[in-house]
């Protein structure tokens, strides 16, 4: 009994971290805590004993639910549970807890949701746990049934379309700097038309909700409602590589107030996160384009 009343404990001790963990490989709460709540059924029919680390132990085996289930549902042809992210923290109030859905969307990033719903399920399960988790790849492997080389690769992949960018030669790198040059330039001058051609016609809009504050709208899908938003803004943005992708950032006063990442599909800009969280922005890296 005290055995399991440890195990218990330990579980506790780790759902927030394991639903965390699921929740940004399936993108469904619904869908997070089943995959939870399987995971403590299968903790209490395995023999933990020689188990040194318990944390890193169910981390792999909700991770190996998660895959099962993304692949189920490709193989269905499914979408989650939920209703799209960015449709939720547009509609906080007709959830039960506003400020919680809002704390929820801003934690796991809108626009990236959006991007890793286009992974392969092996790819999601790579990045999620080596990108954001620190999972090594010799850990990995075994969950994807892959060689830590090739679950590098896999990550390595699928971190390239989650930064807009594909083999990402030079002279792609530069015509998508001149894209985001371009439609910074079209923002600030109002060039409504401008701003349409340079955005893929499902572009997503996510800002979290300190830079909604700043006067964004809240997270938006399609050209038009994009181009909109931004028509006539942008002014003192400076284009600039952020986290090893594309963005700009927004200084106000001498200070750095925004982040913006912008991810590709295509020669389109397909996604638009910004991010104004302090804490958030304290972790981002960036880099202005050359003058």
């Amino acid at each position: 009994m005290d055995e399991k009343k440890i195990l218990a404990g330990e579980f506790e001790a780790n759902r927030a971290h394991l639903k965390t963990v699921a929740y940004r490989m399936l993108g469904s709460r619904a869908e997070a805590e089943d995959a939870v709540q399987e995971a403590w059924l299968r903790l209490g029919r395995a023999d933990t004993s020689e188990v040194g680390n318990l944390g890193g132990w169910l981390t792999t085996v909700v991770a190996r639910i998660c895959l099962d289930m993304l692949r189920s549902r490709k193989s269905r042809r499914e979408e989650p549970l939920d209703p799209p992210v960015h449709e939720k923290i547009a509609d906080t109030a007709k959830s039960a807890d506003p400020e919680r859905e809002i704390v929820l969307a801003d934690s796991v990033g809108v626009a990236l949701l959006v991007v890793l719903e286009q992974l392969a399920p092996a790819e999601r399960v790579a990045f999620v746990l080596h990108d954001m988790f620190d999972l090594h790849f010799d850990e990995i492997a075994p969950v994807i049934s892959r060689t830590p080389e090739a679950t590098r690769q896999l990550a390595s992949r699928a971190r390239r379309r989650v930064q807009g960018t594909t083999e990402a030669p030079e002279a792609g790198i530069e015509h998508r700097k001149e894209v985001v040059r371009a439609f910074l330039a079209a923002s600030r001058d109002g060039n409504f038309q401008a701003l349409l051609a340079v955005l893929h016609p499902d572009v997503v809009f996510a800002p979290d909700a300190t830079a909604a504050r700043f006067g964004h709208a809240g997270a938006l899908r399609g050209a038009q409602a994009v181009a909109t938003t931004f028509n006539g803004r942008a002014r003192g943005a400076l284009p600039a590589f952020v986290d090893g992708g594309f963005g700009f950032i927004v200084r106000i006063q001498d200070q750095l107030r925004i982040v913006v990442k912008i991810g590709f599909d295509g020669e389109k800009i397909a996604t638009i996160e910004a991010i104004a969280d302090p804490d958030q922005i304290e972790r981002i890296k960036y880099r202005l384009f050359d003058r």
